[in-house]
């Protein structure tokens, strides 16, 4: 591997130090930074105040670019040295294709291995991975460096390349030691599992691997009930790389430092937060730029950061920071002038433990919006007492009436069954 997991927090300095000026230097040769990056000293860097000079790059600047003008303009790598193309999540509202050059990918491995790593998967270990394996990287980039780190694979991808039903058997068939996908899809092949009267909690998989999507409290509590394994969640963007993962704290993500120089800043001002308070995340990548240099660039996630600590649950990944989500969401319904946020929704859904699934959608009816919870009940439990339970928790909570519908077993299993994520929460008032 390239980089050694650095011993100091001097070498980290160092190293920061150093790749900052190499950051700068490679986004100077773009002509998207150009103009952005005039008068600014790169061998000053290390002074906050020249640093802080360097304009935060945000989505709506990225949303401004045709996907040609982003090749000619932000990409300053020849073809001939590009060895994949990698595409964003569609975090900055239509997706781009970012190119990884043969020394960039060397690095991205890198990170993912380093991700593998941290959570505990070894060579002896084989995972069924669920992740999309089309021209978004998380999922084949998984599937090659567990293969260098010993760990057998089933590159299954998500259920649009093999069908859920049959990931549910091959589970049953492979014994793999190890699910890889996203925490949504973790749940859809629980619940469908469930619907088929197969037991995933008694599965071989003992531990879950996933990326790509927030996981609150509640909804790791579900997916390591219905799974019977721990969940290990992991960070990263597809503009820089898989940039961290959780310890056996699952407290945060310990962030790759010698590789991601990253500033936690208020949003409104760009100026730093004080410690353990809400900020933006603006990243720079320190060794991946031989192509699309992102330098001070603001993802829009909302987190806190904590300092390392010597010791603790993460062994020599101790020398590295903690990270941590805030599960702050802009999705949210307003019903009859009450804000309801999908997630603290999704977060009292996933804590009744008599609930397989559910889908909540707002609706018209004369006039007036209707919410309403369709949902699917454990097998053996009492239905009628579940719509009782749900719907006095939905008027506790969000002070607001809800129609409460019953679903058969396995309905959402199968009009969910495709998506890359479950489109749980609906606008359907036309």
């Amino acid at each position: 591997m390239p980089l050694s997991i650095p011993t100091s927090q001097a070498e980290i300095d160092r190293i920061q130090s150093e790749r900052k000026r190499a950051a700068f230097l490679a986004a100077a040769k773009a002509p998207f930074h150009a103009d952005r990056l005039k008068g600014i000293d790169p061998d000053r860097l290390d002074d906050p105040d020249e640093w802080a000079k360097i304009p935060v790059l945000n989505k709506d600047e990225l949303r401004a670019l045709s996907p040609r003008q982003f090749m000619d303009d932000f990409n300053h790598a020849p073809r001939e040295s590009i060895q994949e193309y990698w595409r964003s999540g569609g975090s900055t509202g239509k997706p781009l294709f970012y190119p990884r050059t043969f020394e960039d990918m060397k690095y991205m491995f890198l990170g993912f291995r380093r991700g593998v790593d941290l959570s505990g998967i070894k060579a002896g270990d084989t995972a069924h991975i669920s992740f999309p394996l089309g021209i978004h990287p998380v999922g084949h980039v998984y599937a090659r460096v567990c293969q260098q780190a010993g760990v057998g694979v089933n590159w299954c991808g998500s259920g649009a390349s093999t069908p859920s039903a049959a990931q549910v058997q091959l589970i049953e068939q492979m014994q793999p030691t190890v699910w890889m996908g996203m925490s949504s899809y973790a749940l859809h092949l629980a619940n469908l599992a469930e619907a088929q009267g197969i037991d995933l909690a008694g599965s071989s998989v003992k531990k879950v691997l996933c990326s790509a999507e927030p996981i609150s409290a509640a909804k790791r509590e579900k997916i390591e009930r219905s799974w019977g394994a721990e969940v290990c969640d992991t960070f990263g963007m597809t503009e820089c790389c898989l940039m961290g993962a959780e310890d056996a704290a699952h407290d945060g993500f310990r962030i790759w430092t010698d590789m991601f120089l990253v500033e936690v800043l208020d949003p409104e001002t760009y100026e730093p937060v004080a410690e353990g308070e809400i900020g933006t995340l603006v990243s720079t990548c320190l060794w991946n730029i031989n192509a699309t240099p992102f330098i001070r660039w603001d993802s829009g996630d909302l987190v806190t950061y904590r300092p390392p600590e010597a010791g603790g649950e993460a062994g020599g990944f101790s020398i590295f920071p903690v990270v941590k989500h805030a599960h702050r969401t802009t999705g949210f319904f307003k019903v009859r002038g009450v804000n309801i946020t999908h997630a603290d929704f999704e977060d009292m859904m996933f804590r009744n433990a008599a609930l397989t699934d559910f889908k909540c959608e707002i609706v018209a009816t004369e006039g007036n919006d209707e919410l309403r919870v369709s949902i699917e009940v454990k097998p053996g439990l009492d239905p009628q007492a579940a719509i009782k339970t749900v719907g006095a928790d939905v008027k506790r909570v969000f002070e607001v009436t809800a129609d409460i519908r019953l679903l058969e077993t396995g309905t959402l299993a199968a009009e969910f069954e495709g998506a890359v994520k479950a489109p749980r929460f609906q606008d359907n008032r036309g």
